[in-house]
């Protein structure tokens, strides 16, 4: 009988590894998209009858922001609407059920678009079995608390601008402008709001999850049940103390195990510094900046996610989890390393260097046990590593924005507890992207007749598809915002209307390198084809896309670039050896289009098309 029950033990324990091999060998697929920004273009206010303007062509009305805003901010506002359900209809497509969303979901948080972006995704969610992740931005959440808000640049009619403002009291008349609407759907949400609304995505345990918790759950793996984590799940029980202060505020950070064996960790890295005289007011949201510089203030104001991270990824791996960890803000910095000379080029205020996250925030979270880490806040496509002195490291993987040049997403694709692959998806086709277009003709007419200085390129409305308009975005935002913003005004003069034989021939000897062009089959007639704003605009595309921009940009033309750095370096004008040092760091980044990590190495590939 003993040697029955020890053979019946053999044999259950060879089919329950061979099980568990064969469930290691099923990858897991989970697609991240970055950065939604959803305005929803066709929605109704619940407290007002304002419909929007009528398109001369479709008849449809919609409420959507102003070409000029567009082309003036990092992010597209209106077509961005479509391009989003067309990735997850492609996610679809392939079969992906776990899909994540990091952050700047919303456009900034209003009922309106919060409202909007549920219904899509409850609709995915019943139709094709999705399930939905997400995680504050500091778009979803401008400030800890809803607060009063208002639009001035909707597109109104005649191709005027409308102001669309939750309250009459915040606005400053001025004259000939249209009369505002007022609706409160337009306020700024704050957690309570956003949360409440977005409950169903990951903010709140459900009962097919097989594990949930927060930084602030007081059960363990071992004893977990949904109801104890639906009474700890409330938000009053999710708050920190502020530092220096008596204030509390809500902290939506989540574990979650969707499916056996991977868990998906949501940090909540929005930071809300407190002014130095508070209102002694509760709930205010004038007491906080704003959460937009991300890691380097939750290494400040929010410690207690650090050690939360460190129990959890000592947990997954004594459990055997595959832990991947998402936020809305980079751990590493996504300049390719060149910040310490772009500080120096254009200042540190300048080029949102204030948002790269300090060296000892991937140092920290390394050290807690983060591997893989997937973030947003940036719009950009950008692979980061860094590697302690412990020998952790850390791979941060920026994905790109759908609202801006690249529009793409990630897919994650788990082979086994130390082998992942990542690919980037171009959203480049989208259905109706042109759809809007008759809108901003009467938009420019107006502003032609105004006589607007510095009125927006109309051949963007020539765009061929939606990579193309997202390029054209880019190439009118380097040109109306950028250029006049960024860059030092002498470095302007010495190189922007320069030919790229101009600053290839700068130091005045051509003869020097003439053998260095025929070794790279070009001549220096190549050269005579563009100018110094093609090279600014061209590192802002491989800035913004990486390894994306390269088809566009071309092999032979960074070719070029690279032996103008070359020549660059060698003057004695300072800032354009810092400017060639920069150009040539943000063209030899890390892989980040298609690529494998094995996390047992730590060691990162490049997947050949």
């Amino acid at each position: 009988m003993l040697r029955i029950s020890s053979l019946l033990l053999l044999l259950f324990s060879f089919y329950a590894c061979k099980s568990q091999q064969q469930e290691r060998k099923a990858s897991v697929k989970i697609a991240f998209i970055a950065d939604v920004h959803l305005q929803d273009i066709f929605a109704k206010f619940e407290d007002n009858n304002y419909q929007g303007i009528k398109n001369p062509v479709t008849g449809e009305y919609a409420n959507i922001r102003t070409m000029d805003s567009q082309l003036h901010s990092t992010r597209i506002f209106n077509e961005n609407y479509f391009a989003f359900l067309d990735a997850l209809n492609d996610i679809s497509k392939r079969g992906i059920k776990l899909v994540v969303l990091p952050g700047d979901f919303s456009d900034d948080g209003q009922p309106v678009h919060i409202r909007g972006l549920r219904k899509i995704l409850d609709e995915y969610s019943k139709k094709y079995g999705m399930s939905f992740f997400v995680t504050t931005g500091n778009h979803d959440a401008p400030k800890p608390f809803a607060q009063e808000a208002a639009k001035t640049d909707f597109l109104g009619k005649d191709g005027k601008e409308q102001i669309i403002s939750s309250s009459k009291s915040i606005l400053k008349p001025k004259e000939n402008q249209l009369e505002p609407i007022i609706t409160s759907d337009i306020k700024n949400g704050g957690y309570k709001e956003t949360l409440s609304e977005m409950a169903n995505f990951g903010f709140y345990p459900k009962k097919e999850f097989l594990y949930w918790e927060t930084p602030f759950s007081t059960y363990s793996y071992e004893s977990y049940n949904f109801d104890k984590a639906l009474k700890e799940s409330i938000l009053e029980k999710r708050i920190y103390p502020v530092k220096n202060t008596n204030l509390f505020l809500p902290d939506a950070s989540y574990l979650v195990e969707p499916i056996k064996g991977i868990w998906l960790l949501a940090i909540d890295a929005n930071a809300y510094v407190p002014n130095e005289k508070l209102s002694g007011l509760p709930n205010d949201p004038h007491d906080f900046s704003g959460a937009s510089i991300g890691y380097n203030n939750v290494l400040i104001y929010k410690k207690h996610l650090i050690q939360w991270v460190k129990k959890v990824s000592a947990e997954a791996k004594r459990k055997g989890k595959v832990l991947i960890a998402f936020s809305h803000y980079p751990m590493v910095d996504f300049n390719d390393d060149a910040s310490a000379e772009m500080k120096l080029l254009f200042g540190s205020d300048k080029m949102q260097l204030a948002r790269v996250p300090n060296e000892e925030v991937a140092q920290a979270f390394a050290d807690a046990g983060i591997q893989i880490h997937f973030g947003g806040h940036m719009h950009i496509n950008d692979t980061g590593v860094r590697t302690t002195a412990k020998g952790n490291t850390l791979f941060n993987i920026q994905t790109p924005s759908l609202a801006a040049y690249m529009p793409a997403y990630k897919i994650l694709t788990i082979h086994s507890a130390a082998a992942v692959e990542v690919e980037t998806v171009v959203v480049g086709s989208v259905p109706k992207f042109n759809s809007l277009f008759p809108f901003y003709e009467e938009e420019y007419a107006y502003l032609q007749n105004i006589k607007k200085p510095a009125i927006w390129n109309k051949d963007i409305l020539k765009a061929k598809d939606y990579e193309d308009f997202t390029k054209w975005h880019l190439k009118e935002l380097v040109r109306l915002r950028f250029l006049p913003e960024d860059f030092p005004t002498d470095f302007l003069a010495s190189v922007l209307k320069l030919s790229g034989k101009d600053l290839l021939q700068i130091n005045n000897n051509a003869a020097a390198f003439e053998k260095q062009l025929a070794s790279n089959n070009l001549t220096v007639k190549d050269f005579e084809s563009w100018t110094g704003f093609d090279m600014i605009f061209d590192f802002y595309r491989l800035k913004n896309a990486d390894e994306l921009a390269i088809p566009g940009i071309g092999v032979k033309r960074l070719k070029q670039y690279q032996l103008v750095c070359g020549q660059l370096e060698k003057t004695d004008n300072a800032k354009l050896v810092l400017w060639a040092e920069i150009m040539l760091k943000t063209m030899n980044g890390k892989p980040s289009d298609h690529f494998k990590i094995n996390l047992k190495t730590n060691q990162i590939e490049k997947i050949n098309p």
